[in-house]
């Protein structure tokens, strides 16, 4: 698995006293970290309440993330994996899901192979490839259950990938409930959705590949 786009993790609600320095200290009982940013309002000099925590490795970041929830200075904090900026503006980018769309299913791939190779991600509660109710033929793509939403924003990251020697892209599934939702929440100026993106400091990136756009799915679910 390409790790270098799960190391980065943002932490939003932080305290407003909260330091670079204590959200370090916090952090690196779970690994070395490489970098660690409170993203400051220069205007106001005062802190924005988030921030990015950068691991070494992606295992460093995944013992973070196994942590939840976190308390720092009083403050429950919310601790997500990090999303690239040009992703960060989308309403998806908010949803906490369990549940991604696969897109580009090939006839010859079969549910078990899902299961073992998204299980590298996290524990799979089902995996389920959609065929037609009238003839049986497979319709090219399906759907992947985790348990966790951390297990699905790690797929949901790297975007792309290979199963069985194919291209096979990867979304959120969301209900038109939860779209509408994270719709609202975009327009309402949520932090999470303007702040996720990695914040520039000395010209580093970092994050992976997000979500990608159309509607795919049966029923009620669109796959971002």
């Amino acid at each position: 698995m390409a790790t270098q786009q799960l190391c980065k993790l943002f932490v939003g609600g932080l305290n407003v006293e909260t330091t670079e320095e204590g959200l370090r200290l916090h952090f690196e009982q779970y690994g070395a970290i490489t970098d660690c940013v409170v993203v400051i309002n220069h205007q106001l000099q005062r802190s924005r309440c988030f921030g990015f925590v950068t691991y070494s490795t992606g295992e460093e970041a995944d013992a973070a993330m196994a942590a939840r929830p976190h308390v720092l200075d009083g403050n429950s904090v919310e601790v997500k994996r990090a999303v690239a900026r040009e992703d960060a503006g989308r309403p998806e980018a908010l949803a906490k899901v369990k549940k991604v769309f696969l897109g580009g299913l090939k006839d010859e791939t079969e549910e078990s192979h899902l299961l073992e190779y998204f299980g590298q991600f996290g524990v799979v509660e089902k995996a389920e490839i959609i065929s037609d109710k009238l003839t049986g033929k497979k319709r090219g793509f399906g759907f992947v259950y985790f348990d966790d939403n951390d297990s699905a924003d790690k797929a949901v990251l790297l975007k792309y990938h290979t199963i069985n020697g194919h291209k096979v892209e990867v979304k959120k599934a969301l209900t038109k409930q939860e779209q509408s939702s994270a719709y609202g929440a975009m327009k309402g100026g949520n932090y999470a959705n303007r702040n996720a993106a990695p914040y520039p400091r000395g010209g580093g990136g970092g994050g992976g590949g997000g979500a990608g756009g159309g509607a795919y799915g049966r029923g009620n679910f669109s796959g971002y």
